[in-house]
């Protein structure tokens, strides 16, 4: 196994390249020049070219791009993400204290979401066509229907009106004040968690349907084997690979869509550092962030991979 750890880690150096190259392009392409919002903000007549011109020699935004590029790409393998632009804030330092808040965002969000659908997802397929499945259909597919930040507003909405209290602001660890950093993000992470819950949910009732309808299964009901022993042992764990990868991708599409719950609930995780950026033109915290997310994607796929292997003995790695 530890070859083919090797072997996926090799393989992601051409897609962060890939990924480096494209946001790079895309910043350059952008309209906008941080030293004017520096300076003025927007651009206004009475910057004087002179002070422009100084600052962006002192950024480095005067210089070829194929050198902005090479300085950049050089300070990630030496582990340093440079600093921005605006706030000649070391990168690194930002990513440190907004990176846990994204990631257990995203963490509890995906949790949510299979706590919620995976049994949802078992129901409908035992008690297919049935009420139970009509019902439980219907109430997974409102959530798909629901936007994000509509129902993170209706959630404060919600609480404001009928408990005269909303989450509090900020984020605190989970290691230094649990009760708060739960309080702060287990809203949010419903919000996102239940829109994912109708994929999930149809997955893994379309996967338990297959399963169930095998000769095994078959046999286990023929041998007088209660419904529970053969959901629980014979069914799910075969009927799982599909709905792992999919959680696994919808993990990977949390991370980059938590900014929409972090701007709702007024959390400082990296999607709100990254909004920030794009409106500054803040170059190399883009650029930084977003390779940060990309390889954060790639150890997400590769952690979906290996599960195989735990819930499949057939499954081999070379």
């Amino acid at each position: 196994m530890s070859h083919y750890i090797a072997r996926r880690l090799l393989m992601a150096i051409p897609t962060l390249i890939g990924v480096s190259l494209i946001i790079f392009a895309i910043m350059r392409i952008m309209p906008g020049d941080v030293a004017i919002m520096v300076l003025g903000g927007g651009g206004f007549a009475d910057i004087k070219e002179e002070d422009l011109i100084a600052l962006r020699r002192e950024l480095g935004t005067d210089r070829p791009l194929h050198e902005q590029y090479l300085s950049w790409v050089g300070g990630l393998v030496r582990g340093d993400l440079g600093k921005s632009l605006k706030t000649h804030e070391p990168i690194g330092d930002m990513v440190r204290d907004r990176l846990p808040l994204s990631v257990e965002l995203s963490l509890l969000a995906t949790l949510v979401s299979s706590l919620i659908a995976i049994p949802l997802g078992i129901a409908c397929a035992v008690r297919q066509d049935s009420w139970v499945d009509y019902i439980l259909r219907v109430f997974s597919i409102i959530g798909l229907a629901m936007p994000i930040f509509w129902t993170g507003v209706m959630i404060l909405l919600g609480m404001a009106l009928f408990f005269n209290r909303t989450p509090p602001l900020g984020f605190a660890s989970l290691f230094e004040d649990p009760v708060k950093n739960l309080q702060q993000l287990v809203w949010p992470a419903v919000a996102m968690g239940y829109f994912n819950v109708a994929a999930v949910s149809r997955m893994t009732r379309s996967c338990m349907l297959e399963v169930m309808r095998q000769d095994y299964i078959r046999t286990a009901w023929s041998k007088g084997l209660r419904e529970l022993l053969i959901i629980s042992r014979h069914a799910l764990k075969n009927a799982m690979l599909p709905v792992v990868t999919l959680v696994g991708i919808q993990f990977a599409h949390l991370m980059g869509g938590a900014v929409i719950m972090e701007t709702v609930f007024s959390l400082p995780g990296m999607g709100r550092a990254l909004i920030d950026a794009i409106i500054y033109r803040d170059y190399t915290v883009v650029q930084s962030i977003i390779v940060v997310f990309a390889f954060i994607i790639l150890m997400a796929n590769l952690v979906v991979d290996l599960l195989y292997g735990q819930l499949d003995p057939r499954i081999r790695y070379q």
